[in-house]
């Protein structure tokens, strides 16, 4: 459980949940520190919100920014007890079509941006005592569907980050939610999608109608922003802070349909792969 009056930074504020959850923390009476690459997107809220709004510049790949704005937060509100590591954004094309370029790019900011961030947060909240860290994952870190590859790799370094965080961190009284929303409708699958530049016609009527139908379906994804939000703060006012949370129903059903087909085969080879351990009776 958070405390009450609990200062929160977040990245990525501009748009879509990263904004929702802004601006539904602060309505529950938080203090948050909101952090984009262009600070004037977040003018109203912070004109809104007053006094309990703080808005910094952040490139979460920059690290001379990361240490400024949790610097900023310290300076301002005396500490930062929630981290939320939400900027990122999506990348679509086959494997044997990902551009080396963009694709580290995308790394840089979904994979290395919340390390960067963790870093520079954690040692605050070791010597507080307390504090939670929230990463942005996607049912994608979990599941994977063709052209969407090298986001999955992205959000399942994320996925591994955070458990592996979780572990480290416990000791100190800090908790870690990894948080894996379904399709939701923002801009990821607008402008803040990017595609790359190759379409191997080989591809043209698997992978290449994936990436066409994914664009087409900006704007029509079920999923709330501002019910994501309020889920997110939800959860981590719980007693115990779940360490995964799905939103969405479909996320879910992919999440619980991947847990299946795992169990599957898993079951379906158990004597196999038991078989390769040394046995009293092998010969030497």
């Amino acid at each position: 459980m958070i405390k009450q009056n609990a200062v929160w930074l977040i990245t990525g504020c501009s748009t879509g949940l990263g904004r929702a959850l802004a601006r539904q923390v602060l309505k529950s009476g938080y203090r948050v520190v909101l952090s984009a690459r262009d600070p004037a997107t977040l003018d109203d809220i912070v004109s809104e919100f007053g006094d309990t709004a703080h808005a910094v510049e952040l490139d979460v790949t920059k690290p001379d920014q990361v240490k400024t704005a949790v610097a900023a937060a310290e300076a301002r509100f005396g500490g930062i007890d929630v981290l939320v590591n939400n900027a990122g954004y999506g990348y679509i094309g086959a494997i044997e079509e990902g551009e080396d370029a963009d694709v580290r790019a995308m790394f840089e900011t979904n994979i290395f941006g919340t390390w960067n961030m963790i870093r520079a947060a954690l040692p605050g909240m070791r010597e507080r005592g307390h504090g939670h860290i929230v990463n942005l994952s996607s049912v994608g870190g979990l599941t994977t569907f063709p052209g969407v590859g090298f986001y999955h790799m992205s959000k399942f370094a994320v996925e591994a980050l955070s458990e592996t965080l979780a572990k480290e961190v416990a000791p100190f009284g800090i908790g870690v939610t990894v948080v894996e929303p379904g399709a939701f409708r923002t801009e990821f699958r607008g402008r803040s999608m990017k595609q790359s530049g190759i379409r191997l016609p080989a591809y043209a009527d698997t992978t290449g109608k994936v990436r066409d139908n994914l664009i087409a379906g900006h704007g029509k994804q079920q999923g709330n922003p501002e019910l994501a939000a309020k889920a997110i703060v939800t959860a981590l006012e719980a007693d115990q802070p779940p360490l995964h949370l799905a939103l969405g129903g479909d996320a879910v059903d992919l999440i619980r349909q991947k847990i299946a087909d795992l169990q599957r085969d898993f079951d379906r080879w158990e004597d196999l792969s038991r078989s390769t351990s040394f046995r009293e009776t092998d010969p030497s």
